[in-house]
């Protein structure tokens, strides 16, 4: 005999309540995604393509743009993580600034038939996929059309070992293989198939307590950063900042197998991966001139083998056009000077708009006594890391903000691995721990759900047996 319905009751009600449990714990994972704020992406693209860009065949070249900088041999950094993480379920969303403009095979009429830009790339990681996105312009090989696209789908990342559900104030992925994708193909103006094995990515980013930190390229910092102009005083200014990288083939060799070294900032100078800003300027600025005259403070020394040059008291000036930047050298012989012109940059651009008079990105060449500075190691004339002046002239006008690189990655135990993904934690220097894929009260729901059910399922088994021809009663 079959069990009655009413038997039937408790088992519907304990379901619901088991349901209704589990609905508040998943609104929790839900409510627990993190803001990510900060960080960097290490990407080479492929080094076989850079090699071939800048080889004897395509003779071409490649540029930085929006404050990417290079680490290593062949790897792009890119800057200033945004986005969203859930511990919980182990998803990832963040963009990334900054990009790289490839060119080659130059044409007579000065294209070039090889022309590829990719910025602003995104990582996104959701059910156990990855994907690299990235804004994509380039020129098509044969027809030489242009075509722009946002947030390409570019490469498809393999996570075979990754697991990122777990806590802590940043997450770190290494060495992630990446493989090109159909669209990617498309982006890449042909040059490779879908499928191609393209160089791995890494990336480290913070999330949750760390975003709240305060940034120091805020511009708001109580050391004396805020912008204001002083009253009374037309023309007179304060809080201003002065963005350079020196030249980025420079601070490759500084920190490459040669000098082996490395540069120390210091009086409030600041390192955004691609430039270096020396903030709290004062002096005039002249509107209708087109004058400036900007002191800064900060300093930066550059040691290695058989080099030591220190930069200090840097002084930017405006004049019809043409800006100079200089700045106080000690080093060994020759070397050292005080306000010694160190470049000259285009300054044409410089305008006051909202507040904020500043020329972003200004070509700079270096000058005689630069090229002495430097040791003869560049010649006079030879292009250094453009120039971005920004002077508030109004106490509401906010500096432009430094690249964010987020805090450093933490070493783990695990770096061998050939990927590997961590959460690191502030208060902790382990490694990242595994977490079940729902809650320990959504677990123990789903357990006590499947107990009654098999009870349940047992009982009924037993009663309809009973009714079996040749059951013993």
């Amino acid at each position: 005999m079959l069990p009655s319905r009413p038997a039937r009751v408790p088992v519907v009600a304990l379901l619901a309540t088991l349901l209704a449990a589990l609905a508040p714990a998943a609104g929790a994972r839900a409510a627990e995604r993190a803001e990510v704020s900060g960080g960097r992406l290490d990407w080479g693209v492929k080094s076989s393509f850079q090699s071939y860009v800048t080889g004897p065949i395509a003779k071409g070249s490649w540029e930085l743009r929006g404050g990417a900088a290079t680490v290593g041999d062949n790897r792009f950094r890119f800057h200033s993580a945004k986005g969203s993480y859930d511990p919980g379920g182990g998803s990832f969303d963040a963009a990334f600034s900054g990009g790289v403009h490839f060119t080659g095979h130059r044409k007579d009429d000065g294209t070039h038939e090889l022309d590829l830009t990719l910025g602003n790339p995104a990582v996104r990681i959701s059910g156990g996929k990855g994907t690299l996105y990235a804004d994509v312009t380039s020129r098509a090989r044969g027809s030489g059309e242009v075509t722009t696209a946002g947030r390409v789908p570019f490469a498809s990342l393999d996570l075979s070992g990754v697991d990122l559900r777990s806590g802590g104030t940043a997450v770190t992925l290494t060495n992630l293989p990446a493989t090109l994708t159909e669209q990617g193909a498309k982006a890449f103006a042909g040059f490779y198939t879908a499928g191609t094995a393209l160089d791995p990515v890494g990336l480290s980013a913070d999330v949750a307590a760390a975003a709240a930190k305060p940034s120091p390229s805020s511009g708001d910092s109580p050391s004396g950063d805020s912008p204001s102009r002083e009253p009374g005083k037309k023309g007179e200014f304060t809080g201003a900042a002065v963005d350079w990288g020196v030249r980025r083939t420079f601070r490759e060799y500084v920190t490459g197998p040669i000098a082996q070294g490395s540069w120390k900032l210091a009086d409030g100078a600041q390192d955004g991966g691609a430039l270096f800003r020396f903030p709290r300027g004062k002096g005039t600025y002249d509107e209708g001139a087109g004058s400036l005259d900007a002191a800064f403070e900060g300093t930066l020394r550059f040691t290695g083998k058989h080099l030591d040059l220190t930069l200090a008291g840097l002084r930017a000036e405006v004049k019809d056009g043409e800006g100079t930047l200089s700045a106080d050298v000690a080093g060994a012989g020759a070397h050292s000077g005080k306000n010694v012109p160190l470049v000259t940059f285009d300054a044409s651009g410089l305008r006051e708009k909202d507040g904020l008079a500043a020329v972003t990105e200004a070509p700079a060449k270096l000058t005689a006594r630069g090229a002495e500075a430097f040791g003869r190691m560049y010649q006079e004339g030879a292009e250094m890391d453009p120039v971005s002046l920004a002077v508030p002239l109004d106490g509401r006008a906010k500096l432009p903000p430094l690249p964010d690189l987020g805090s450093d990655p933490k070493p783990s135990p695990s770096s061998a691995a050939p990927a590997r993904a961590e959460a690191s934690s502030s208060s902790s220097s382990s490694s990242s721990f595994p977490v079940l894929p729902v809650s320990l009260a959504g677990a123990a729901a789903v357990a006590l759900a499947a107990a009654a059910f098999a009870v349940v399922r047992g009982r009924r088994r037993a009663s309809v047996d009973s009714t079996a021809p040749g059951a013993d009663g």
